[in-house]
């Protein structure tokens, strides 16, 4: 039983709620055009969270070699650095969820198959595989991205572009350019987590050789990047959601701005914290704000519908 918490600890699953916004609202676009698949949701679902969990183990294991998890670290404490899940033991995890990620991905490829041209059957082959790599090169291996400066591009597209842009035409809809302004959104602050997560760590990412954006830029000029992209975030949520009330002749989808709410008391939490290691309270709060934005917007859809 201790061994079993242990492996959902190392799953980390406070962060699903965030990999799960962009097939949210990807999906409840496709629904106001009419081309729902509950198959096709539930399939991309499932992918999106195995990929998350497999990205959350392999980040487990590659900062636990790299030595950036240690006594000095910040945060919930990780499986390997505790010692509570061997370094073998983390690999054979690793395994067992790239081949399930694998498996769920081809099955949501073979839902979609009536939806698919034969170029974007490759397409989306050699997009599942691009995202197994992802998940697992952020801290794995000696060109580890994450170690680079590059997590903050790669969350943006995965998280944002991939993720909306990607569950969208797997329903069968050619490219829209009104599904770019969610893309943005929620690349946007999955991208802010993922900074507010290196504000946080920025004294023991530099020592040990982690170059993070906030490393490289400093933790000041960081916390102005948060407010660059939580605007950015927030700029393209509101005229999305403005267009789309236009467009289904109700105010409804304007409930999905609530949780907008929550921007100016968290800026001014990161602003005045004392000390980077307090951030992490905010983390879970700015997860959850994307989330259920994009649960908000899907709601009132459904309810116009």
């Amino acid at each position: 039983m201790n061994k079993f918490k242990t492996w959902i600890g190392a799953m980390r699953l406070r962060t699903l709620p965030l990999s799960l916004s962009g097939i949210i609202v990807g999906s409840a676009l496709a629904g106001l055009l009419g081309q729902w698949d509950s198959w096709i949701f539930l399939a991309a679902m499932s992918t999106t969270v195995l990929f998350q969990i497999l990205s959350n183990l392999a980040n487990d294991l590659g900062d636990s070699q790299k030595g950036t998890d240690n006594e000095h670290r910040v945060g919930p404490a990780r499986a390997v650095q505790s010692g509570e899940i061997s370094l073998l033991e983390m690999k054979r995890g690793v395994i067992v969820f790239v081949v399930l990620s694998c498996i769920s991905a081809a099955g949501l490829i073979y839902l979609s198959l009536p939806n698919l041209t034969n170029n974007l059957l490759m397409f989306y082959g050699l997009l599942a595989l691009l995202s197994v790599l992802a998940a697992m090169l952020y801290t794995l291996g000696k060109s580890a991205y994450g170690y680079s400066g590059l997590g903050d591009i790669m969350v943006f597209l995965f998280f944002g572009f991939v993720s909306v842009l990607g569950v969208f035409s797997l329903y069968g809809l050619t490219f829209e350019w009104l599904t770019v302004l969610p893309a943005i959104t929620i690349g946007s602050w999955s991208a802010a987590v993922l900074n507010l997560n290196n504000m946080r760590d920025v004294s023991n990412d530099e020592a040990s050789g982690k170059r993070t954006m906030v490393v490289k830029m400093g933790y000041q000029r960081a916390k102005y990047y948060h407010v660059t992209l939580l605007f950015l975030g927030f700029i393209s949520w509101l005229w999305f959601i403005l267009v789309i009330g236009a467009v289904s002749w109700s105010f409804l989808p304007e409930i999905a701005l609530l949780p907008t709410f929550f921007i100016p008391v968290h800026l001014k939490y990161v602003f005045s914290a004392p000390e980077p290691r307090v951030l992490d309270s905010e983390l879970k709060k700015l997860a959850f704000m994307t989330f259920f934005s994009a649960l908000l917007f899907a709601i009132s859809l459904l309810i116009i519908h």
